[in-house]
């Protein structure tokens, strides 16, 4: 029998033994902790333990389980809480109450529940991996497929009627090309750290619409794409994740609490339970997923909770669904494999993180794509990381390696956060790599002048982040008119378009239209503004007619629905600037 020689925290060793492969799922000690074997010699077996190891000594038991820790797919996944490696919390709290004992063991979905099941195969057919063979719905809006695994192909040889059955009731049976007989429930399990096959990647050519301006215009994601929310405490980065895991269009949204405070994931189940989905008018947990993983919970189960995320993802990607992933945040992940590296006396790299944390990055954020499935339809996994750089410091590891690895990097900004400027994403030191990609998009569906405003906008914005510099020395009033309109506009882009408030009825979500709308409007007073101080205007006397504090408020004052609306504040911003020149 194989039993404990060390204990160093969540890492533990064991003897003289061949017993164990690498990523092998153990059992550890008399209470059977889950572990994962990270390291194979010819004299000792390294295993990280994802509970606590409190309590356990030498000599005891250590037992395999011939496979890698792996997560079961079938229906119960959405609006389920799970922890780092997907054991259903719910259940566990009718069971045990609000701890979680040490090696508690439970089926990580409902076996019990029966699901209203339609076969989608007939004795004959010839399949493939990735074919859905049989779908129930799960939740009212999310019909969930059962798919073949991957590497299974063969002829159908029966199955059962349409019908009421548990997730481990045989559905459908198949004669193999490998000349075995396999039965398939509507089940399966999947290696977390095993990225799921598709048939091709595709371009990422379709926006992930939030709702968001700052994001949706100046800094967009595509569906498929990947971006980073780097801050320090109190930045809003948990804050800027919930508006995203409310708005967005993806179906089905992923939230993973990756070591974060317990009164964060608290507030994230009691907000998500009381939310209306506005595209379905029902329940946002029908399409949610919730992952756990607190900041007391073990340091081990950070990297699973990640990639238990992911992989749930990758499920309902493969039946062609367009997911979503928050992963907050992934600095206590990377924290997590610093410590785990130090406890096995590897070599440290910068502050001490592991030199393989760029590696675990890369892998990670690799996972998320707009695919075709096996199954030739279309799905995507985006995957929104926020970092958690101490003291505010971008330069460190972690947002430095995760800055080489996304393709949005949407940068928190602690003087905006204390200002009240949500979302206080700093449009200077952000970026978006997707805008080109995105383009014909917006050409096709918004309108081909979309991204000429955004364009304009941004030089705005630019071109007042180099007079900041000069009325910092000299002051605003020896500016000329023409740049003191500059000014006057991009604080009305920054109040009026930017500057978003998510507690507003008709402001926490805006639809491209009207956002291409407000641009409009704002250029058009720019330009009414300029021409009227070329001709001789004042622009004291153009600011004395409150027109850009009228821009400002159009946010609140027109529906999301009334473009109509932009046509009056038009000819409003005509008559004020025409006034201001007589």
């Amino acid at each position: 029998m194989n039993t404990v020689y060390s204990i160093n925290g969540p890492v533990v060793k064991v003897r003289d033994t061949k017993d164990f492969s690498m990523l092998e799922m153990v059992y550890v000690g008399n209470k059977g902790l889950v572990g994962e074997v990270i390291g194979v010699s010819d004299s000792e077996t390294t295993i990280q333990v994802y509970e606590p190891t409190g309590g356990m000594y030498p000599g005891e038991p250590v037992k395999g389980t011939g496979a890698p820790v792996s997560v079961t797919l079938g229906p119960g996944i959405i609006s389920n809480i799970f922890d780092g490696i997907e054991r259903p919390l719910k259940s566990i709290a009718e069971q045990m109450g609000a701890f979680i004992y040490e090696g508690a063991s439970m089926e990580q979905l409902d076996t019990k529940r029966r699901w209203d099941v339609t076969v989608r195969v007939k004795a004959g057919d010839r399949v493939q991996g990735g074919m859905i063979y049989a779908s129930c719905p799960e939740t009212g809006v999310i019909e969930h497929r059962c798919l073949i695994p991957p590497s299974l192909s063969g002829t159908v040889k029966r199955t059962a009627p349409n019908g009421k059955y548990t997730i481990n009731d045989v559905v459908c049976v198949i004669d193999g090309d490998d000349g075995k007989e396999h039965e398939l429930t509507l089940c399966q399990k999947w290696p977390i750290k095993t990225p799921r096959p598709f048939a091709e990647r595709l371009p990422n050519s379709r926006p992930l619409i939030t709702g968001q301006r700052i994001i949706d215009t100046i800094l967009p994601i595509a569906k498929g794409g990947t971006a980073a929310i780097p801050g320090g405490f109190g930045t809003g980065k948990t804050m800027t994740q919930h508006q995203l895991a409310k708005w967005c269009d993806a179906d089905i949204i992923i939230y993973i609490g990756c070591g974060e405070r317990g009164n964060e994931m608290t507030q994230v189940l009691e907000e998500f339970s009381g939310l209306i989905d506005p595209r379905t008018d029902r329940p946002l947990t029908d399409r949610t997923v919730l992952i756990a993983n607190t900041s007391n919970m073990p340091v081990a189960a950070r990297e699973a909770s990640i990639y238990t995320g992911v992989t749930l993802a990758e499920y309902y990607r493969d039946m062609g669904y367009h997911i979503a992933i928050m992963a907050d945040s992934t600095s206590r992940w990377a924290e997590a494999l610093r410590e785990i590296s130090g406890r096995l006396e590897e070599m440290p790299a910068e502050e001490g993180f592991p030199a393989y944390l760029p590696s675990r990055l890369a892998a990670f954020y690799e996972r998320a794509g707009y695919v075709k499935t096996l199954s030739d339809t279309e799905g995507s996994v985006t995957i929104i990381g926020a970092v958690s750089p101490q003291g505010s410091d971008f330069s460190e590891p972690v947002t430095q390696n995760t800055k080489r690895f996304v393709r949005c990097f949407w940068a928190l900004d602690k003087s905006l956060a204390y200002a009240r400027h949500y979302p206080a994403i700093n449009w200077n030191d952000s970026y978006s790599e997707y805008s080109d990609d995105l383009a014909e998009y917006y050409r096709a569906n918004v309108g081909k002048d979309f991204l000429v405003y955004r364009q304009r906008i941004g030089s705005l914005l630019a071109a007042e982040n180099k007079l900041m510099e000069i009325v910092k020395l000299i002051g605003a009033d020896v500016l000329p008119d023409d740049q003191k309109l500059t000014l006057e506009t991009a604080r009305v882009i920054r109040v009026g378009f930017l500057q978003q408030n998510a507690y507003h009825k008709d402001d926490t979500y805006v639809p491209l239209e009207k956002q291409m709308a407000m641009m409009r409007a704002i250029l058009h007073l720019y330009d009414q503004s300029l021409e009227a101080i070329q001709n001789g205007a004042l622009f004291s006397s153009l600011e004395a007619s409150g027109i850009f504090d009228t821009l400002v408020k159009m946010k609140y004052e027109i529906p999301n629905g009334d473009m109509h609306a932009f046509d009056v504040l038009d000819t409003r911003i005509e008559q004020a600037v025409r006034a201001a020149v007589q």
